[in-house]
Order: structure tokens, then C-alpha cells, then sequence
């Protein structure tokens, strides 16, 4: 095989292999009823007027699985941590004793556990689109070349579609597991 084909393929394989790790990224944040940190990370807190992460205004820990705590680094943050929890629109509803900020994680309904299960499918197929649109691009670059023979491309567009045929049962078992996680009661 040729050094372009070989450069393709490698390269192709590495976008799939973030389209996998972008999925498992997401589904962290698709809660399956225990509480974790993972939870807050998308929360931005008005820290004297620009945008930070929740992580990096307090302390976030899980004392036990249904409680996460938010131990802020200044106390005058309580509020703002608060009103930034409520506004990420996460269904949760913090509470303060003066000195941290305490979320106590609601079990799961049957309903909301189908809907998250739901929401992680969808991770899952933008994944797949994402995998199969790093296969089109690849075998678009594999046409283009032009010193390599007709049958080296042919190979090289065999081996990007078997590329993505691994990639795609992977993000299936990755949402599989993931579903699991979130309909076990």
C-alpha cells in the first residue's frame, strides 16, 4: 500500500476513534440515577461577571450516592452556585446550609429513565453519522489520489468501510451498556 492510502486510513481510524470517545463523554452526562461530580460539569457559575466552571468555583464530591455537595472556595459564591444549578435546567434543586451547596439526586421514574435511555440513543446515532461521515470524506481522498492503481484504491475503500463497520459495533456496544446502566433500577 501506498504512503497516501496508508495516511488515509490511519487517519480516518483516528477520527472514529474520537467519535467513540466524544459518545462516552456525552453519555457521562446522561445521568443513570447515581449521583456523580459528572453531573455538574456543564454548569457555568457567574463568577464576578464571567462564565467558570462549577469545578472551579468550589469543591464537587458525592458523599454518598444520592447527595452531591458543592463546597464553595468562597462562601459569598452560594448563591450564584445555586442560581447557576437552577438555570442548567437539570431537574435537580440544590439547597444551602450556609456553608455548601447540597443537591439530593431524585431516584429515577420509569418514564425519565426511558427518555434518558432515549437521549443516549441519540448520542449514539450522531456518533454513527459522525463515523460514516469520516468514512465518505476518506474514500473521497482515496478517489483523488492519483499514483496509486485502481486496485489499491479498491483495497483502501475495503479497508475504510471494515474501519467502519468496527467502529459503528462499538458505539453499539458503547450505548448498550449505557442503557443497561440507566433502565437497572
Amino acid at each position: 500500500m501506498n504512503d497516501d492510502l496508508k495516511f488515509i486510513i490511519d487517519s480516518t481510524k483516528e477520527d472514529m476513534e474520537k467519535a467513540i470517545k466524544h459518545l462516552e463523554k456525552q453519555l457521562i452526562n446522561i445521568r443513570a440515577g447515581k449521583a456523580s461530580p459528572a453531573m455538574l460539569s456543564g454548569v457555568m457559575v457567574d463568577y464576578y461577571g464571567s462564565p467558570t466552571p462549577i469545578n472551579q468555583v468550589g469543591n464537587v464530591n458525592t458523599p454518598d450516592a444520592r447527595t452531591i455537595s458543592i463546597q464553595p472556595f468562597e462562601k459569598s459564591m452560594i448563591q450564584e452556585i445555586e442560581k447557576a444549578i437552577m438555570n442548567a435546567n437539570l431537574g435537580f434543586n440544590p439547597m444551602n446550609n450556609g456553608e455548601s451547596v447540597i443537591i439530593n439526586v431524585p431516584p429515577l421514574t420509569e418514564e425519565r429513565r426511558k427518555e434518558l435511555a432515549k437521549q443516549a440513543k441519540n448520542e449514539a446515532e450522531e456518533s454513527k453519522i459522525g463515523v460514516r461521515n469520516d468514512r465518505k470524506n476518506a474514500n473521497q481522498e482515496i478517489k483523488k489520489l492519483e499514483d496509486a492503481s485502481e486496485d489499491l484504491k479498491k483495497n483502501a475503500e475495503i479497508d475504510v468501510q471494515n474501519l467502519t463497520d468496527k467502529y459503528i459495533a462499538k458505539i453499539d456496544e458503547v450505548y448498550a451498556a449505557k442503557e443497561v446502566e440507566i433502565m437497572k433500577v
